[in-house]
């Protein structure tokens, strides 16, 4: 059950990580477009800076979810990397328990602000629901809450073929089907 689990979180932890992926993709379009239709074209464009700060939202929240689980959130390890080997165990606890606590205020009061923000629109984009923008907040700590709790049941999961940079592809398909 509990290798099934990490499974799911594994195809997460990859969404997690295309999801990001794109938001920074699609900022590095926007930004210099932005930028050429001032400066080149003298015709600035309301749309890019907040399309910039939309995504870098998306990118922060849920890409913060996947670097948590990759080991590479430079606040979790940054305490409890330098204290004596029989202290960490205990405190990687605590440091969990504290973390599950941060995700679960932020997704509990980041739903708050969507909906209380849901019926409000953007200026420079009138569809599109202030609620909607803030989902990233309550979606991110809820994925960073799932990485959390399978972190405390299962341990680390920094040494997985799909959360390492340099793996290979066939370890990685080999991984999500449960076979390493």
């Amino acid at each position: 059950m509990v290798e099934k689990f990490i499974r799911f979180l594994d195809s997460v932890y990859l969404a997690c990580i295309w999801i990001s992926g794109a938001a920074l993709f699609t900022m590095t379009i926007v930004i210099p477009w932005g930028v050429l239709n001032r400066y080149v074209f003298g015709a600035g464009s309301d749309w890019p800076e907040p399309m910039a700060i939309l995504c870098m939202v998306l990118f922060t929240f849920i890409g913060a979810a996947a670097s948590y689980r990759a080991g590479a959130h430079i606040a979790v390890t940054m305490f409890t990397d330098r204290v004596p080997a029989s202290w960490r165990t205990p405190l990687m606890w605590i440091v969990d328990i504290l973390m599950a606590l941060l995700a679960l205020f932020i997704m509990i009061w980041g739903a708050q602000l969507c909906i209380g923000t849901w019926h409000q629109s953007v200026a420079e984009f009138p569809v599109l629901s202030v609620g909607f923008t803030y989902l990233p907040l309550p979606i991110g700590s809820a994925l960073t809450l799932l990485f959390i709790i399978e972190r405390m049941i299962a341990g680390p999961q920094t040494g997985r073929a799909v959360v390492q940079f340099d793996h290979d592809q066939t370890n990685v398909a080999a991984d999500l089907k449960g076979e390493i």
